[in-house]
């Protein structure tokens, strides 16, 4: 059996790792270490017994109070090959001692395997008749990766249970459209009626988006606060927002600010992320002033028709909640992201493994008080 070793890499290195893949999630480039600077970071290589370097991750540690140990959390990574004929505790227990060497007293990895997905269609369908999407046949479900989070299990991993809100930290629930190689009108056809009627209105009332810069983050963190406000959450300050295109701006479109406009307003406004061949949905925001004129909508257009330009195969509107309960107030998360056609789509997910049992127990403990 192939043995694999797990040493700190440059960030060099990890840069050169992630523009050879056609897709690795935004928050394990190198660059949103600098996005995280209240985590220490590493960057990490997987290498074979000849020495060439075989899967990447960026580890980020966060120290507990008192102890001096750390949490190791590798947010939608590593980026390993997960289905590999070795076994995943061949990619994984070298990534736990060299974890633990480190000060870690928990790992948590997030796995970014596709485990089932639900057309738009059969979530329509299961509407009023199941609670929840896991309660619904997906329209495909991969038997590798059911295997995988059995043998996570086995091996000691723990998963939180998806019984509320998004799961963990990073959803496992998303939700993406298949934007390769479609043409505007093929796109249009995947939106329902309404989605379609509420793109035209947008244009009828006169909503206008364009491409903003740096300087255009105040207006946007301005309506972001409203949406804030409005949605009930807590809203980032600025300085994150303007640390996060500082860090991800630096690759060339990594990260874009999509504005719309009403009569020289800003009306709603949006941040996509690409990597490779997938982009995101990162941020949104919107007015309560110009809401009729539908200008989320128009957004929604102009970022999906940016990812199919920028030659992306999946466009990616984050993270929904699998309830199908329609008085569940994140039951509206989906109701939205459904008009657009595309799939539901479920991720192996967030694991975690105690390295030190008795103080990750009582770890959890201390932020289950606070």
């Amino acid at each position: 059996m192939t043995k694999y070793a797990v040493r700190t890499i440059t960030r060099d290195e990890h840069v050169a790792w992630v523009e050879t893949r056609e897709s690795v999630s935004f928050l394990q480039t190198p660059e949103w270490a600098d996005v995280k600077r209240e985590w220490r970071s590493e960057h990490v290589g997987w290498f074979d017994s000849a020495g060439a370097m075989v899967g990447a991750g960026l580890v980020l540690y966060r120290s507990a109070p008192v102890i001096g140990r750390s949490l190791a959390y590798l947010p939608e990574g590593p980026d390993i090959s997960w289905f590999s004929t070795e076994g995943v505790d061949a990619w994984l227990a070298p990534l736990v001692a060299h974890c633990k060497k480190h000060g870690a007293f928990s790992l948590k990895i997030g796995v970014p395997v596709v485990a089932a997905t639900w057309s738009a269609d059969t979530i329509k369908d299961a509407i009023g008749t199941a609670p929840r999407l896991k309660d619904v046949a997906p329209d495909s479900r991969d038997e590798r990766a059911d295997a995988l989070r059995a043998e996570l299990k086995r091996l000691g991993w723990k998963q939180k249970t998806a019984d509320e809100g998004f799961g963990d930290v990073q959803p496992r629930y998303v939700y993406t459209v298949t934007v390769d190689g479609k043409t505007d009108e093929e796109l249009l056809a995947g939106f329902n009626q309404l989605w379609r009627r509420n793109v035209k209105k947008a244009e009828k009332s006169g909503v206008t988006v364009r491409m903003g810069t740096r300087a255009d983050l105040p207006a946007f963190h301005a309506v972001y606060v409203e949406t804030a406000e409005r949605d009930h959450f807590r809203p980032r300050n600025l300085v994150y927002f303007e640390r996060f295109w500082d860090a991800l701006a630096i690759r060339n479109d990594r990260v874009r600010l999509f504005i719309a406009e009403v009569d020289g307003e800003v009306a709603a406004s949006t941040i996509w992320v690409r990597v490779g061949r997938h982009a995101w949905y990162s941020y949104g925001a919107s007015t309560t002033k110009h809401r009729d004129a539908r200008p989320s909508n128009a957004l929604q257009w102009a970022m999906l028709r940016a990812a199919r330009d920028a030659g992306c195969a999946t466009y990616d509107l984050r993270g929904i909640s699998d309830t199908l309960n329609e008085s569940d107030p994140l039951f509206g998360l989906i109701r939205f992201k459904l008009g657009i056609g595309g799939q539901a789509v479920e991720y192996v997910g967030e694991h975690d493994y105690a390295i030190n049992p008795l103080i990750a127990k009582l770890f959890e403990i201390y932020l289950a008080r606070r």
